[in-house]
């Protein structure tokens, strides 16, 4: 591992195997997009995690949730996009991506709320999950 990165970064999986973020960007993003989108959590989220939200690439949500930011300008063929991810700490070193939409194609606060409310579901289905594992697994006496 590089010296500068520190964050692991993980995707929200269901219970049926499915990860949502993942499948997003391979199925919503253009290839650039998709390249940058790596490239920023690449260079941004691994190396500052929750820091940057300190930064003008992230804001804190409250509640153990946190919004990854990417404008994307415009390029000769005119694309743009506002990508939101939304990610929670799990941990010190890991990032756990949950869910993810491009606020340039519906910058309404109504689809902004849906998706807000959609990742705090996953989280708290994420951290039930992990209660359950940590319940199960063998402790030493």
């Amino acid at each position: 591992m590089c010296g500068w990165r520190s964050h692991v970064i993980e995707f929200y999986e269901t219970p049926h195997g499915d990860k949502p973020v993942l499948r997003w960007i391979k199925e919503d993003l253009s290839v650039r997009q998709r390249r940058l989108l790596g490239y920023a959590v690449y260079r941004l989220l691994e190396r500052y995690g929750v820091g940057v939200c300190d930064t003008e690439f992230g804001r804190q949500l409250g509640g153990g949730l946190f919004e990854f930011r990417l404008r994307l300008r415009a390029h000769a063929d005119g694309e743009s996009a506002l990508l939101r991810v939304f990610c929670h700490a799990a941990g010190d070193r890991v990032i756990l991506l949950l869910g993810g939409y491009d606020k340039g194609k519906d910058a309404g606060r109504r689809r902004q709320d849906h998706e807000i409310k959609v990742a705090r579901r996953r989280l708290s289905e994420h951290l039930r999950r992990q209660q359950g594992a940590d319940r199960d697994s063998p402790r030493l006496e």
